[in-house]
């Protein structure tokens, strides 16, 4: 069986499960994004991971557990866009998580884009962090995160010797 994994040269690469990783200013770009983004993302699900599975009340017309899904998305994604980890899965997940929000509560109540009065319901949180989420799993997390510590560098390919060694 084939090795998923690709040589080329001295280096190993893993196969494409992220864009290529973006250097210089654009990763320090990225990771002021990541950093303030992921901060605020956890804090979003902050409150709703203690109550993970009621945290929409009794009423809601979604169970428990998708409930702690979304909690689990939103804060354990906000952790991992800060970290730099995983960062395509946690943005996919937000993004589902922020369209499911759109579609299921701001858009069919006819809340504005910006809300009218301070504090006054609106969807321009979700859709920014949907934009975000967006952004993270098409560009990636920059070489300033663990993903590329991880997964992007070029690594040596150790090799075994086969066969006697002269001395």
């Amino acid at each position: 069986m084939a090795s998923p994994f690709r040589t080329q040269a001295e280096t190993v690469t893993m196969p494409r499960l992220f864009p290529p990783f973006v250097g210089g200013s654009g990763a320090v770009g990225l990771l002021v994004l990541r950093l303030v983004a992921g901060s605020a993302m956890m804090l979003h699900g902050w409150p709703k991971i203690q109550h993970a599975f009621s945290w929409m009340g009794p009423q809601a017309p979604v169970p428990g557990l998708a409930q702690a899904l979304a909690a689990l998305a939103e804060f354990g994604g906000g952790l991992c866009w800060v970290l730099g980890l995983a960062t395509p899965l946690a943005s996919f997940l937000i993004l589902c998580t922020m369209a499911v929000a759109m579609g299921m509560v701001h858009l069919p109540h006819g809340d504005p884009f910006v809300a009218s009065q301070p504090g006054g319901p609106s969807f321009e949180p979700a859709l920014g962090y949907l934009a975000i989420a967006a952004l993270l799993l098409l560009a990636g997390p920059g070489r300033l995160s663990l993903d590329w510590l991880l997964f992007g560098r070029p690594r040596e390919v150790v090799r075994e010797r086969t066969g006697p060694t002269s001395s």
